[in-house]
């Protein structure tokens, strides 16, 4: 039978509870569905555009507010909000010209934003672009943050284990 110190009993215990106080002590970045919008024009005299506007789970973004920016920042026209089916009947304004912005903003973390160009006050469809989201890091990925912090409380949990193996031995 091996016979263990009291002060080595306790290291699993230990471990299990820095481990815990770890992983809940460490901010983690938080991942939102993202919002995911098209647009198609009416078949109609009117020239109106239906924008749809769903979250990536395909529930519709009720209630998300539409902006129509002018190109270069210019001033923006609010267009209305989402219905409860996830879309926004409008029309460009009179004379548009140039590449303008349409926002959809479903509150903090759920915004979507798409580049219309328009000539001559009609939108091109076919050129109708997602301004892309800035790219992430591969240091940031939280799978590596994970892979980090089992190593750190790996290599913790050793450095603590050698030192009191020493302590243990330098005593008898």
């Amino acid at each position: 039978m091996t016979y263990l110190h009291p002060s080595l009993r306790r290291w699993p215990s230990l471990a299990a509870a820095t481990a815990l106080l770890l992983s809940v002590g460490l901010p983690q970045r938080a991942t939102a569905h993202a919002i995911e919008s098209s647009l198609e024009r009416l078949q109609s005299l009117r020239e109106d555009l239906v924008l749809e506007s769903r979250f990536s789970n395909g529930e519709p973004v009720v209630g998300a507010g539409v902006r129509l920016v002018a190109p270069g920042g210019g001033t923006s026209v609010e267009l209305g909000q989402i219905d409860a089916e996830g879309r926004l009947s409008f029309k460009l304004p009179d004379q548009a010209d140039g590449t303008w912005e349409l926002e959809v903003d479903g509150g903090p973390g759920h915004r979507d934003f798409l580049d219309l160009p328009v000539q001559g006050g009609r939108i091109q469809l076919d050129q109708v672009s997602e301004t892309p989201l800035p790219a992430r890091s591969p240091l940031t990925s939280p799978a590596l943050g994970s892979v980090l912090l089992l190593g750190g409380i790996g290599s913790l949990g050793w450095l603590l284990a050698g030192l009191a193996g020493w302590r243990f031995r330098s005593r008898r």
